[in-house]
């Protein structure tokens, strides 16, 4: 299964406005990622409660993955994502 480990580049981490573009970016990757914390739990991507529940804080490692066919791009893009500080975009 492809995956990819990134740290949150936000300086809140994934909360509020980082997880939801985080999540909407996910969802429109057109395949099904999840995400998984540090601490092990792991949700759906493109959940903004679940990504919320995750209580990520910035500096933090985080892995994408997928078993969909063609994940590869979405899971490139996600971490460009997650790699930038989206608070102050």
């Amino acid at each position: 299964m492809p995956e990819r480990t990134v740290t949150v580049a936000s300086s809140v981490g994934l909360h509020a406005r980082p997880a939801s573009l985080f999540s909407q970016a996910a969802a429109k990757a057109g395949v099904p990622v999840t995400l998984t914390s540090a601490a092990g739990k792991s949700v759906n991507a493109a959940s903004i409660l679940g990504v919320l529940s995750l209580g990520i804080g910035s500096g933090e490692e985080v892995t994408l993955a997928s078993d969909a066919e063609g994940s590869e791009a979405a899971l490139d893009e996600l971490v460009a994502l997650l790699s930038r500080d989206l608070d102050k975009e």
